[in-house]
């Protein structure tokens, strides 16, 4: 096989990375962006619906945990102190709204996390993605 083969059939593959992120943000399919990528709230499904495209290869371990702690901490570390500097509201106060704020933030992040990044994966070829089209 030639080099000129090699740069052909890289650039006729090409994913479009913005795209699948978007459908994977939506926990649609990254290739058809149609077919739901999620079986249950985290659980990815073995292959799309629609368009068959094998999904099992993905390995999103503990990156979108990771990534939902750290985009919580965040948002929620700097609100805490804007709130409790401006109007110092009871310390239980203080707590059960920000407790109930941490994870219905985390509740909604987690699942799109997922999504983003077994597309990412699907996107880039990483994983076994690569063999199939």
């Amino acid at each position: 096989m030639t080099d000129q083969t090699i740069v052909a059939d890289v650039s006729a593959e090409d994913r479009p990375l913005r795209e699948a992120l978007i459908r994977g943000w939506r926990c649609k399919c990254p290739n058809c962006g149609s077919g739901p990528m999620m079986k249950g709230y985290l659980k990815v499904q073995d292959s799309c619906s629609v368009c068959r495209q094998e999904l099992f290869h993905h390995r999103a371990d503990d990156g979108p945990a990771y990534l939902t702690i750290l985009i919580v901490g965040h948002l929620m570390a700097p609100l805490l102190l804007i709130v409790f500097q401006t109007w110092r509201p009871e310390p239980l106060t203080l707590f059960t709204i920000f407790a109930v704020g941490c994870v219905a933030v985390s509740l909604y992040l987690l699942p799109r996390l997922k999504g983003a990044i077994v597309a990412y994966q699907w996107a880039r070829r990483l994983n076994g993605f690569g063999r199939s089209g």
